[in-house]
């Protein structure tokens, strides 16, 4: 049991890590002026929010699969296929768990208004020195939302991580994969256990969100 939860934790902490560190960029250039190809990217962004799991697993297997054209291109380097692999489940959560660090991003930048970048820049501020030392501070709040809300939303997936993933011990088999295990072995006392503290969590979760959207300390 251990090393499932292990699994979890391991995969929902990389996944969050490197997502903030992607999505950062990303939510900048989408905070600033509208223009019709901006709408078109949050709008692709967003779709894993729409599509069913099981969709995005399907197509994810098909391109982490050995036959894949974006898969032949790692064959030079001995890397032949990611599907049910770690590596595959972080890529995995990673795009679908996409919207939930973007969205809190580029919505904290907006709400932090042109002023700030201005004054910095008659402060004769670089544009990374105004990025890095005014803007990020300032959207500090969207990235702990950010945040929390990709590393829960990673530890409750249960259809991409099947799909691309399967339940290997040790490698691929989290906790949400677990409990399905157990339930369609009769062994509910064992189900239940993880269950309630998924649910323990996800209440923390919640309530620590709304701890900050109101501005209170958390």
């Amino acid at each position: 049991m251990f090393e499932v939860i292990w699994t979890t934790v391991k995969l929902a902490t990389v996944t969050t890590v490197l997502l903030i560190l992607l999505s950062t960029p990303v939510a900048w250039g989408l905070s600033q002026r509208r223009t019709w190809w901006k709408d078109v990217v949050g709008t692709i962004l967003s779709l894993p929010i729409v599509l069913p799991p099981t969709v995005l697993g399907f197509y994810l297997l098909l391109t982490l699969a050995p036959q894949s054209p974006v898969m032949a291109l790692l064959h030079p380097f001995g890397i032949r296929s990611l599907a049910f692999t770690f590596t595959g489940l972080v890529i995995g959560s990673m795009i679908y768990s996409l919207p939930f660090a973007v969205s809190p991003l580029r919505d904290a930048f907006i709400a932090m208004g042109d002023g700030p970048m201005e004054v910095a820049v008659t402060l004769r501020a670089s544009p990374l020195d105004a990025f890095l030392n005014v803007a990020i501070p300032q959207a500090g709040r969207g990235f702990a939302t950010a945040a929390i809300l990709v590393f829960a939303h990673t530890v409750g997936e249960f259809g991409v991580i099947l799909m691309i993933g399967g339940a290997i011990p040790g490698q691929t088999e989290v906790v949400s994969i677990r409990i399905y295990q157990l339930v369609e072995s009769m062994r509910f006392n064992e189900a239940h256990r993880l269950a309630a503290g998924l649910l323990a969590f996800a209440f923390c979760v919640l309530l620590v969100i709304s701890r900050l959207d109101r501005g209170g300390k958390v």
